[in-house]
């Protein structure tokens, strides 16, 4: 039988979002403590190699780009489902994103920041960034603005001021909400952050327009912020790399990666906070669905580029493919193809979608399988050049494992921080969703 939270009254809702902020439990601390040394532990890997040199990592040559441009793609790739859910979904009046909107948002604000470290890990010098920054000097240096990696500056900076606006817009009500009963300092904190509100009419109708001002702005940057990602390896003559999928196919593992750390989230936040009556199995199942969607472009892309490799007849293209097929990398080949493409298409199956339990287990593989797919491009790539005398492989050491590691700690400890102090679910849109359902039945 199909669940539904529109049974749930205007007054259950809030009762039900501000318990979770209540104050945490010794069960919470404790995790913070475990993330955050896990971040304190990432911040001693990247002090250690500030202080010793960029050749505490693995790369060399001919792989100048390891783990930190890995990990870049991959977390630029995970903001991106954020604004799939959130904007797009929204775009096309679909109900069902409601409960899950919020914390896809969150995600996609502190996904995009964790990706804008990368650089400045994998520049080395980091105190020397400034040397990127138009401004005048005595040195006449300049930009290049026709370089990729100056893209990327422009286009994730645009994408986070974006995304945080559009998360914060969707908030304000919903702070407000918690000012209205909230008492001493914490009443204080949150009349600020609320700006003024007062559920004035005048209010609710510049809110409405902005956030849907918001939400068409955020659309094309769904498209653009990571086919300019692509374009750092497609603008380039490496073979496996130098091709015009690059744009459509980044976009597409982009929201295919996302969406699985939508449910890799929400999952145990359903279960922590008692969101079930709210995050129903409906909700998680149209995630899963349009998880093997996204799957299966991916998968047509993996098809595509060996079709277009033996296509084109290119000795080395088609050598290049070979080899990532067969060589020295195809154990992260096979990880990538299986986990991306064929586990996913367990969803078609309503018991599997149903079930809480597989669509984590899967969601955890597809993430798993995402980063392989990074990591197969990127080394794949430069590791297998034109010249076979400059053939070489890659290893991340333990200093990079060690910042990979923080960063994943950062992310969870951000996002637990947020889930504890601020509401985790829109309570405003839950509401909308009640009125207009009313409205229906009438």
């Amino acid at each position: 039988m199909a669940e539904s939270y529109t049974s749930l009254t205007c007054a259950e809702i809030d009762k039900t979002v501000l318990r979770t902020l209540k104050p945490p439990s010794s069960k919470y601390w404790l995790l913070i403590g475990i993330l955050f040394l896990g971040v304190l532990t990432g911040a001693g890997c990247w002090l250690y190699q500030i202080f010793i040199g960029i050749g505490v990592g693995g790369q060399n040559n001919p792989v100048g780009w390891g783990t930190y441009l890995i990990n870049f793609v991959f977390w630029v790739g995970i903001a991106h489902s954020g604004t799939l859910i959130s904007a797009i979904l929204y775009l096309f009046r679909a109900a069902w994103r409601n409960p899950i909107a919020r914390a896809a948002e969150t995600m996609t604000v502190f996904a995009v920041c964790i990706a804008g470290l990368f650089p400045f890990i994998h520049l080395g010098r980091v105190w020397q960034v400034h040397y990127m920054i138009p401004f005048p000097n005595q040195r006449l240096l300049w930009p290049n603005f026709l370089s990729p990696l100056m893209f990327d500056v422009i286009a994730i900076s645009t994408y986070l001021i974006v995304s945080v606006m559009f998360w914060y817009t969707g908030m304000l009500p919903d702070l407000a909400c918690i000012r209205d009963r909230a008492e001493g300092t914490r009443r204080n904190i949150f009349t600020i952050l609320s700006l003024g509100w007062t559920g004035a009419h005048h209010q609710w109708q510049n809110y409405a327009r902005g956030y849907l001002f918001f939400a068409a702005l955020a659309t094309p940057l769904v498209i653009s912020v990571h086919s300019v990602v692509s374009w750092d390896f497609a603008l380039g003559i490496t073979p496996g790399w130098h091709t015009t999928i690059f744009a459509p196919y980044f976009v597409a593992g982009a929201i295919h990666s996302g969406l699985a750390m939508v449910l890799t989230l929400m999952i145990p936040m359903r279960r922590i906070f008692s969101y079930e009556k709210m995050i129903t199995r409906d909700v998680l199942e149209n995630v899963a669905k349009t998880i093997v969607f996204t799957g299966l472009i991916v998968g047509f892309a993996y098809i595509t580029e060996f079709f277009m490799a033996w296509y084109s007849q290119n000795i080395v293209e088609m050598e290049s493919f070979r080899w990532r097929a067969t060589g020295d990398y195809r154990i992260e080949f096979y990880i990538m193809v299986v986990c991306n493409t064929t586990i996913p298409l367990l969803f078609l199956f309503k018991p599997v979608r149903r079930s809480v339990v597989m669509l984590f287990g899967i969601c955890l593989l597809v993430n798993v399988g995402m980063w392989y797919e990074r990591f197969v491009i990127i080394i794949g790539g430069v590791a297998h050049g034109f010249s076979p005398h400059a053939w070489g492989l890659y290893a991340p050491t333990i200093i990079e494992l060690g910042i990979m590691f923080g960063s994943f700690c950062l992310f969870f400890l951000l996002f637990l921080l947020f889930v504890k102090h601020l509401p985790s679910v829109s309570m405003t849109e839950m509401k909308e969703t009640l009125v207009q359902g009313t409205n229906h039945a009438e």
